[in-house]
């Protein structure tokens, strides 16, 4: 493959990959649809795209249009890294809550069967 042809897919994935943290940061915390799971095999693919045809380039090689584009990504890559941390986080926390809850209503007072039984005593 000559390095047009990689220096041409390289900058494909890259406008993919940019196109996929957009939508996906935009949104993280506003669509409740939103595939974080799908969104999130696209990123991977993405960027193991880029890592496979980039080994092959010397950075030399690489056009001062990747250079630019990768600077853009990797800030986009920092914020859906924070943006995606919150989600886990909100997510956690809403499970926890709803776990106590459950918890707090097996215990209204009534006895388990557990706490029917007689524990030998050592």
């Amino acid at each position: 493959m000559s390095s047009l042809d990689t220096d041409d897919r390289v900058l494909k994935v890259l406008n993919r990959l940019d196109a996929v943290l957009d939508f996906e940061n935009t949104a993280l915390g506003t669509d409740p649809d939103f595939d974080v799971e799908a969104s999130n095999v696209l990123k991977s693919r993405c960027l193991y795209e880029l890592s496979t045809l980039t080994e092959a380039v010397q950075p030399e090689q690489m056009s001062g249009r990747h250079g630019e584009m990768l600077v853009a990504i990797r800030g986009k890559l920092e914020r859906n890294t924070a943006k995606v941390k919150a989600h886990l986080d909100a997510v956690r926390k809403v499970t926890d809550l709803l776990r106590d809850a459950a918890q707090e209503a097996e215990a209204d007072g009534t006895y388990t069967a557990d706490q029917f039984y007689m524990r030998e005593v050592i």
